[in-house]
């Protein structure tokens, strides 16, 4: 299945490349159209500590790769492939190598959020992280009962948020089942980070919410550099156009890497909806 042409068309409209190269070379042709980058090395849940410290040393080798070819861009990582399901301190140490030299080179991490069973350790890790090094946020995601109360205190201490809605499939006592409810969270926590977060990012390919939130900035007067859009690389490049033409900041989460197939088929697995919802965009432009 790797080999077929199907998945080599996914891996070409979805993943920047196997190699760092490859992925510079697509986030400097993204730059190059007005849109700025956050890269994103496959692979999570490693089997042991030596391949979370490999995982540990791509992440600074592309920091200072997007440092020395003057990328706009930065990092995004998974905890789990930094070790967190082995053990918590060698993951935050791990990471703290990673921060630091963000911080250095005026640069930034950003900790991607995964199952809920994960929301607290992540948050953890982060607060500690960004108490030491500043330089470092987190995602949330608006499925989750408890992410207004983690917004508010992420807020507080003027941590930068992305909000998505989340992909992973959880149980119902901690998520919202249905759609109008998660969207109806989404637009909610959106809002409040709009006005009183840091530099949000507002990541979502829904045109209803995209409408909502433009006109939400535009009737309180919010400045356009104060917050982005952020997509995926390859999904609903026709919004990403509109976006850029119309004067909004866009990031692409841009992944690249060989793990690339059993990631896109973990998606799949954790969640039916992300099988139409990939189908349907190879085929859009």
């Amino acid at each position: 299945m790797e080999t077929s042409a199907t998945a080599r068309r996914l891996a070409r409209r979805f993943v920047a490349g196997e190699t760092l190269d490859d992925a510079l070379a697509v986030a400097r042709k993204l730059n190059e159209e007005g849109i700025t980058v956050t890269l994103d090395h496959l692979g999570e849940s490693v089997a042991n500590l030596e391949e979370a410290a490999a995982a540990r040393d791509v992440y600074l080798r592309t920091l200072e790769a997007i440092h020395e070819k003057g990328i706009q861009g930065n990092v995004s990582l998974k905890l789990t492939q930094f070790g967190l399901d082995l053990a918590y301190e060698h993951a935050l140490a791990n990471v703290d190598q990673l921060v630091r030299r963000a911080a250095e080179l005026d640069s930034f991490v950003r900790v991607d959020m995964e199952a809920s069973a994960h929301t607290s350790a992540t948050l953890g890790l982060v607060h500690d992280l960004f108490g030491r090094h500043g330089h470092v946020g987190v995602v949330i995601q608006a499925y989750l009962f408890r992410s207004e109360k983690d917004v508010e205190e992420l807020n507080t201490s003027r941590i930068r948020v992305r909000l998505c809605k989340g992909a992973y499939l959880e149980p119902p006592g901690v998520a919202f089942p249905d759609k109008k409810d998660v969207d109806r969270n989404f637009i909610k926590i959106a809002e409040n980070l709009l006005q009183h977060g840091t530099y949000p990012a507002i990541a979502s390919h829904d045109e209803a919410i995209l409408r909502h939130m433009k006109q939400f900035v535009e009737k309180h007067g919010i400045d356009r550099d104060s917050f982005e859009f952020q997509m995926l690389y390859g999904i609903r490049r026709d919004l990403q156009r509109q976006l850029v033409a119309q004067g909004w900041r866009l990031r692409l989460y841009v992944p690249f890497g060989r793990a690339w197939y059993p990631y896109y088929m973990r998606r799949l697995a954790e969640r039916p909806a992300n099988v139409l919802f990939i189908l349907r965009n190879l085929f859009r432009h």
